[in-house]
């Protein structure tokens, strides 16, 4: 369990080439068009479910801002706990391979955290555990690929703390999914001071939702997936 205070482990240009066209030709440009359009979109979508699952190349990974979680999230471990989330658990069942009391199981550990709420303003972090909070100001320290064990792989965006509290933590490691720059709509968050132990962390991930979400927003979001 990542506790902050206690321990600190913690994503279109047609040109028109026929402007004089018969009506005929134009009906046939602008269908082929379309076509064009829905052809690119759907290999654009695909592409993107690709790298959600964690299938994408060196190439296609860009740096990105700390703008990109900029916001105010909460921590969706205490709906494991209240029994929030159940539904979830059972759509996850119908679609993987585990039974619904296992993956509240695996999310169990996944989830666990004592900070339930972070907010994110400029390049200020701060870190709320009831009624107690630290901040930091952090920087880029850019990003580290990883490879898990059924050979997917992930981005880890890094930022360093340069000022701020002593106990926030000097390392914070951003996954969402994404490998380019784009507003998160989730994420998970890694912290602590030592920011190769952070890369080996792969069991424990605080995960984030934004703060105005409702519970049955969050698990409509994440019954989509």
């Amino acid at each position: 369990m990542q506790t902050l205070f206690l321990s600190r482990a913690a994503a279109l240009a047609t040109g028109a080439l026929l402007t004089l066209a018969t009506p005929a030709l134009a009906s046939d440009s602008t269908e082929k068009s379309h076509d064009h359009d829905h052809d690119h979109s759907h290999s654009d979508s695909k592409q993107q479910a690709e790298i959600y699952k964690g299938y994408f190349e060196d190439s296609q990974i860009e740096a990105r801002a700390l703008s990109d979680w900029e916001g105010d999230w909460q921590s969706v471990y205490p709906y494991l706990v209240d029994g929030s989330l159940t539904p979830v658990m059972a759509h996850k069942a119908a679609h993987g391979d585990k039974t619904a009391e296992e993956y509240r199981a695996y999310y169990e550990i996944g989830y666990a955290t004592d900070v339930d709420r972070i907010e994110i303003v400029g390049d200020q972090v701060t870190f709320h555990e009831g009624d107690t909070s630290v901040s930091g100001t952090y920087a880029d320290d850019g990003y580290e690929v990883l490879t898990y064990k059924k050979g997917n792989r992930g981005v880890r965006f890094i930022f360093q703390k340069t000022e701020g509290d002593e106990d926030a933590p000097d390392y914070i490691q951003f996954s969402d999914h994404r490998i380019a720059p784009a507003k998160a709509d989730h994420y998970h968050l890694y912290w602590g001071d030592d920011r190769a132990a952070l890369l080996e962390e792969v069991t424990n991930w605080p995960t984030y939702y934004p703060a105005d979400l409702t519970v049955d927003q969050i698990v409509e979001e994440m019954t989509a997936h």
